[in-house]
C-alpha cells in the first residue's frame, strides 16, 4: 500500500563523506618530517622502522613519485636516500652537542683518576651493603662494608687506595654491590656508570661516544646527560 508524501529510502545512496579521507603524498610528508624534528635524541627512530615506514608507503604511492618539494623545505628530491639521511644528520647533530657533558648510562666501571665515582641504586632499604672493586682483569683488588643504606641511587667514591695502603694506577675499574635487607634477603642493585664525552666515532652508521677514560660508549645506552 502506498502512502502519500513518503518516498521511498535506498539506503546504499545515502552515503556522506567526512573530513579528508585519503592520504597524499604531502600529508605524508609532512607527518613523517613532523614525527622526526620531535623524536627523542636519546631514542631516535630505529632505521628499520623507518624503512618499514617508507615502503608502506611507497606500495601505495610509488616510490618514484615522492620527488615533490615539501612546505618549509625548497630543492630537497625527498626520496628514500634523502630523508635517511636527514635523519642521520639530525642523530649527528644531536651526539655532537653531547660533547663536554657527562653522560649517566647502565654499568659498572668507573674511571679512577683523583677518586672514581660509583653510582647505584637499592630498589629497597638494606641493613648490608658492600662494594667490591675489579681491575681490568676481573681480580678484586678492594672491598667495604658501607654499613645500611636506604633505597633509591647512591654512591661511593673510592680514592684507589687498597688494604695495604698502596694506591693503584689510574685506569677503569669494574665494581659490584652486595647488599641485604633485614631479613637477610639478597637487594638487588642496578649499577651505573658515568663519563665526561670527549668526542663521537661513527661505525658502520652508529653513532658511539667517547669518554675521558677511553671508553667507547653507545649512544643508545646513554640514560641522561649532565652539564
Amino acid at each position: 500500500m502506498a502512502i502519500d508524501g513518503v518516498k521511498s529510502y535506498d539506503g546504499n545512496t545515502a552515503t556522506q563523506t567526512y573530513g579528508k579521507q585519503n592520504l597524499g603524498q604531502d600529508d605524508f610528508m609532512k607527518l613523517l618530517l613532523e614525527e622526526l624534528s620531535h623524536q627523542d635524541p636519546l631514542n631516535p627512530m630505529d632505521s628499520k622502522e623507518f624503512t618499514v615506514q617508507m615502503t608502506q608507503f611507497s606500495t601505495l604511492e610509488g616510490i618514484n613519485q615522492m620527488t615533490k618539494s615539501m612546505e618549509g623545505i625548497d630543492d630537497i628530491n625527498l626520496n628514500l636516500q634523502d630523508l635517511l639521511a636527514y635523519q642521520q644528520s639530525m642523530q649527528n647533530a644531536t651526539v655532537t652537542s653531547m660533547i663536554g657533558k657527562t653522560v649517566k648510562m647502565d654499568g659498572s666501571f668507573s674511571h679512577l683518576g683523583e677518586t672514581a665515582a660509583m653510582n647505584y641504586d637499592l630498589p629497597e632499604d638494606a641493613e648490608t651493603v658492600r662494594i667490591i672493586v675489579r681491575n681490568s682483569a676481573g681480580e678484586g683488588v678492594y672491598a667495604e662494608d658501607l654499613g645500611p643504606q636506604t633505597s633509591g641511587n647512591n654512591q661511593y667514591t673510592w680514592d684507589g687506595t687498597i688494604a695495604s695502603g698502596e694506591k693503584l694506577p689510574e685506569g677503569t675499574y669494574t665494581f659490584d654491590i652486595e647488599a641485604r635487607n633485614a631479613s637477610g634477603q639478597m637487594v638487588l642493585a642496578d649499577t651505573h656508570s658515568s663519563g665526561y664525552v670527549t668526542g663521537v666515532t661513527y661505525d658502520k652508521g652508529l653513532a658511539y661516544l667517547i669518554l675521558d677514560n677511553s671508553t667507547r660508549v653507545d649512544v643508545s645506552d646513554v640514560k641522561s646527560i649532565n652539564e
